[in-house]
């Protein structure tokens, strides 16, 4: 089946886009050109809207199997599609954790049954994400399994993470790390550790319980050559870190959240939809971290979308669990509050959520509007305005902190390998 999409919008530079038709079947984009007279099965009328190669988010949580009262692949994945997310990777803090090709393959074989978009699963980099003991990396690597993560928690043994780094290097595959030293975070501190936290008397974790660690990695990938990427940076540290990194020519890169750039402590209330982790840090870390993402030393956008259950984050910023969600809102809050600002240009905004977490993670053909590429679209309203309101979510999570926002860059239609998965007026 062939579509045609005419009088679409695409970004060439900056902030400069250009009109653009383009023709797609279910495997290719065929052509690409201001103006296509085609034959097609269906011929769709922009209207001036923005054209994106389908966005991709590397730092998902799909919670089943094992808590699907919080979200299933289901839900989460028409979410993803909701918020112009074509392709998603499930982290492995799932019940049980794919630590072995048996359980390695049943979870494969959900995903491929329920989602409604592109699921690339992590196995874990310890068995039962333990931190004692590495996984098969080789038997795991045979089923597709590139990338491997400990998220939710950090690998806390130098031993066992640098086994896991010499096994980066030899097989080579990626290393994705949680950085948390648990040495720096005392029981029930729940956000940053600074002003919003002696104000609201309550426990905070300190930036050192990332960077610590981050430092530490990265000593270990200079020894052992590994291919290694740090989740949701949090802290001017790790930024500085992960820049000194790359002067040395290592393979490293990192990735930055939508909360920390647009929230720091000072946004913090006591409400526990402001409660994930790493938590919101300082205004000089928001500073460096989007300076970082500008630059190139951070390489991409990630969101670590999170759901629980609203029991849960009823009980409140101490007891609640860390996490919101962010699939459906990524893209419209980034665009309204960093590019209409002058803060980012779009086309570094699209790399950030599409091109440069294809290049990073190996997905062959995806991220970009070339000819001969993997038909991942999507159109995008940048006029519309819209607040942001949890109930409409697709997503079970409904635990934002951007609710109630005034929110620009309304996604109207997703395709996946060239079908239509989500539609607005739908």
């Amino acid at each position: 089946m062939k579509t045609l999409i005419k009088n679409a919008m695409i970004c060439v530079s900056d902030n400069t886009c250009v009109p653009q038709d383009i023709l797609f079947d279910e495997n290719e984009i065929l052509a690409l050109d201001e103006h296509i007279e085609a034959t097609a099965d269906e011929i769709i009328d922009a209207q001036g809207k923005l054209l994106m190669s389908g966005l991709i988010d590397v730092h998902v949580h799909l919670r089943e199997p094992g808590f699907e009262q919080k979200e299933t692949i289901a839900t989460g994945t028409m979410a993803a599609a909701h918020g112009g997310f074509t392709t998603i990777m499930a982290m492995p803090n799932v019940s049980p954790v794919p630590d072995s090709v048996s359980i390695m393959q049943n979870y494969q074989k959900y995903i491929n049954e329920r989602a409604h978009v592109r699921v690339y699963p992590y196995a874990s980099i310890t068995k039962d994400e333990k931190g004692s003991e590495v996984v098969d990396f080789k038997a795991l690597k045979q089923l597709g399994i590139h990338a491997f993560s400990d998220d939710g928690v950090g690998v806390a043994n130098d031993e066992v993470m640098r086994e896991a780094m010499k096994a980066s290097a030899e097989e080579d595959i990626l290393i994705v790390a949680h950085t948390e030293d648990m040495n720096y975070r005392k029981a029930k501190a729940c956000i940053h550790e600074g002003i919003q936290s002696e104000k609201l008397q309550v426990i905070g974790i300190p930036s050192a319980c990332e960077y610590e660690q981050v430092k530490r990695d990265l000593q270990l990938v200079e020894e052992t050559n590994a291919h290694y990427h740090i989740c949701h940076m949090s802290t001017k540290e790790s930024v500085a870190y992960l820049k000194e990194a790359k002067r040395k020519g290592l393979d490293v890169s990192g990735e930055v959240t939508v909360h920390h750039l647009l929230l720091n402590e000072l946004d913090v209330k006591n409400d526990a939809n402001y409660k994930m982790n790493p938590p919101l840090r300082s205004i000089s870390d928001q500073e460096a971290l989007l300076e970082g993402l500008k630059s190139g030393v951070i390489d991409l956008i990630a969101n670590d979308h999170a759901p629980h259950t609203a029991a849960e984050k009823a009980k409140g910023l101490v007891d609640a669990p860390f996490g919101i969600v962010s699939l459906e809102t990524a893209f419209p809050l980034l665009y309204t509050y960093l590019v209409k600002q002058g803060k980012l240009t779009l086309q570094k905004l699209l790399e950030c959520m599409s091109s440069n977490p294809a290049k990073r993670f190996g997905m062959d053909k995806m991220g970009q509007l070339k000819v001969g590429y993997i038909p991942d679209l999507v159109l995008v309203d940048l006029s519309e305005q819209q607040k942001i309101n949890p109930d409409q979510f697709y997503s079970k999570g409904k635990n934002t902190p951007f609710c109630d926002w005034k929110i620009s860059g309304i996604i109207k239609k997703t395709f996946v390998q060239g079908k239509l998965v989500y539609e607005e007026e739908r």
